[in-house]
């Protein structure tokens, strides 16, 4: 079986679709936003040259208020572009602009993202958001693989996208399932419903070129599964295209359904052949901690903030099981009135309404912030610190997202038990 992917992959991973999402989340008030791609290679003297005649075209923009942050964006990309010599080897992106922070405020900010893959496009746009579609497209998973479950009745049709199962196409066919006919008018029906059989497994392996064809470079294989012999026939008999022929996973799979529940099931048999797909690395994992959890006494798992955290600083986690979609910061205070520091856990969302609420300590002045810092960042640091392996769980598959409901996102298993803590119980039961 592959091994999972290494930390540094993991995390680079997670902090890149983090900045992404921060970036998402910028609405300005009008078309103040600046998205700039510089591809590698380009001559920043070019770009240079371009931004300055931007700068003087945006002088005519009526709105006073968005002359201003328009000219001020573009005055402080072009003092972004300045400090390179050269675009990186793999370009880099700029998002500039004024973003609005409600009651017709707004606050100036700055992204620099030096992207993974390589970009292959020269691009300004002034928008009210931020364009992201170059970056976007290389979020990602690894692994492609093409889905296909059908009998006589119906095929559907369907992507494995590293642990996700996206359902595409689903065609219900015209064969009848059985005649009444006898005599000779037992043979013509016959002939008809072949016939019926033949164009639904033409028609079927159409769906399959249209979809698989365009991603042939980067399908790492085609599943094929059914009931019966239904689909022994329609992958020797050639309905597929040669190259997706190519692809098929031999052998093929017995299942009971041909319908969205039926690629579920493709994937679960499949498991059997192809040991090393992600998602049941990771469905295995989930399975494990969850089985540690209903031990009752000395089992070798921990969940919530406190019994995770206490666990790293332990030494005592063999596997950290963090979700992808978790998107939370580590957040310093200060009590103004008593000078007593602490530290909370909060949503994103949160932060500025607790740096604005009463403090907690005394009651009375807001606290003052002294440092943020990601929370699923420092789960990593602390993991690499004690030896333990992390695991990023997918917030869109099954365990993923009971992960994230029931155990806040973030959960261990343990290389040895631990005294078990009064912490609370999921808030969602645990499948027995």
């Amino acid at each position: 079986m592959p091994a999972a992917a290494e930390p540094d992959t993991q995390l680079a991973r997670y902090t890149f679709q983090r900045k992404l999402d921060e970036i998402a989340a910028a609405r300005g008030r009008a078309t103040e936003l600046i998205s700039l791609y510089v591809p590698p290679g380009k001559q920043l003297s070019d770009v240079m040259a371009y931004l300055r005649n931007e700068y003087a075209q945006s002088s005519n923009i009526k709105s006073r208020t968005t002359r201003k942050n328009v000219m001020w964006a573009i005055e402080s990309l072009m003092g972004r572009v300045r400090q390179f010599k050269e675009a990186p080897k793999n370009g880099v992106a700029f998002f500039v602009g004024s973003k609005a922070v409600g009651a017709d405020k707004s606050v100036p900010v700055t992204f620099i993202v030096e992207p993974p893959e390589p970009l292959n496009t020269y691009l300004y746009r002034c928008d009210s958001t931020f364009f992201l579609d170059p970056l976007l497209d290389m979020v990602h998973e690894p692994e492609l693989w093409g889905l296909i479950v059908i009998d006589r009745a119906e095929v559907t049709l369907g992507y494995l996208r590293g642990k996700r199962i996206e359902p595409l196409r689903n065609k219900q066919s015209q064969v009848p399932s059985k005649h009444g006919r006898g005599g000779q008018s037992q043979h013509r029906f016959e002939r008809l419903i072949e016939h019926a059989a033949h164009d639904f497994f033409v028609r079927s392996g159409e769906i399959a070129n249209e979809l698989f064809l365009p991603k042939k470079e980067v399908l790492k294989g085609i599943l094929v599964g059914g009931p019966g012999s239904t689909k022994d026939f329609f992958v020797k008999e050639g309905f597929l295209h040669y190259e997706l022929q190519q692809k098929v996973v031999q052998p093929l799979f017995d299942t009971g359904y041909t319908d969205e529940y039926g690629l579920k099931e493709l994937v679960e048999k499949a498991n059997q052949t192809l040991h090393g797909l992600e998602i049941h690395d990771e469905k295995r994992l989930v399975q494990r901690f969850l089985t540690e959890v209903r031990k009752s006494e000395a089992g070798l798992a921990a969940y919530g903030e406190a019994e995770v955290l206490g666990a790293l600083d332990a030494g005592a986690v063999d596997t950290l099981l963090v979700s992808e979609g978790l998107r939370k910061k580590r957040v310093r205070f200060r009590c103004p009135s008593t000078g007593e520091e602490f530290t909370r856990t909060l949503a994103d969302a949160e932060v500025d309404k607790a740096a604005s609420a009463p403090c907690p300590k005394c009651g009375g002045s807001s606290p003052d912030v002294v440092s943020e810092e990601d929370y699923v960042e420092s789960l990593f640091q602390k993991a690499s610190d004690s030896g333990a392996t992390v695991r990023l769980i997918s917030a869109e598959s099954e365990e993923g997202e009971m992960l994230s409901k029931a155990f806040g996102g973030v959960a261990a298993i343990l290389r040895y038990p631990l005294p078990r803590k009064s912490v609370s119980r999921p808030s969602s039961p645990v499948p027995g």
